[in-house]
């Protein structure tokens, strides 16, 4: 199976030439104003314009309005959407219902009691992360217990993510600081990080 690529946290122009050129599966938006890679609806609509169609967008949330994620996937800007807050499963069937998009929720892995919560989640799809952005990685033998696709996120690199596809075979992986270089996205990382995927896929 072909592992999904996310690259999360566009923002600049220059991030959408890299995206076309690289050709992950799928490119992030964050919607979340805490975040430092947080950009508006109205860029995100604008950078839309610049990406190849046949990349996914994904908009990420964190505990949003379900009317405010409705308008900003009825805009075009976003093909999928991410819930990354506290949103229970009622959030999650509003916003599908709603939206008419395919839902991913990320769910904070620190152990795993963590993993039962997940498997129970309305989502389209699961995202399995250390937390909100920071880069950093689970103790991935929690993974064992996953019975559902998911995208693995949280500390992944050019350096790791081989390993992570040959052990684990998420269904993709995402990631956002480990392709970033002084906090912008490195055309060199994110063309190292797709290769060693699909290098992966190999084995």
């Amino acid at each position: 199976m072909k592992t999904k690529i996310k690259i999360c946290g566009i923002r600049r122009e220059e991030d959408c030439g890299y995206i076309n050129e690289l050709k992950p599966d799928l490119a992030g938006f964050i919607f979340w104003d805490k975040s430092r890679r947080y950009i508006t609806p109205e860029t995100a609509l604008k950078l839309r314009g610049l990406i190849d169609k046949s990349i996914k967008t994904v908009g990420v949330f964190v505990d949003e309005g379900v009317e405010v994620v409705e308008k900003i996937a009825r805009s075009g800007a976003i093909d999928v959407i991410q819930l990354h807050g506290k949103e229970s499963n009622d959030t999650v069937e509003r916003v599908k219902a709603a939206t008419g998009l395919p839902v991913i929720k990320a769910f904070t892995i620190r152990g795993s009691v963590d993993i039962d919560p997940a498997m129970k989640s309305k989502a389209d799809m699961l995202l399995l992360d250390n937390g909100r952005g920071t880069g950093e990685s689970f103790d991935w033998d929690n993974l064992d217990d996953v019975d559902r696709l998911y995208y693995l996120a949280g500390g992944l690199s050019p350096d790791n993510v081989a390993e992570a596809v040959r052990r684990y075979t998420p269904y993709g992986v995402d990631v956002s600081t480990g392709v970033e270089t002084d906090g912008v996205k490195d055309y060199d990382k994110i063309k190292r990080f797709i290769e060693a995927v699909r290098a992966s896929e190999i084995f």
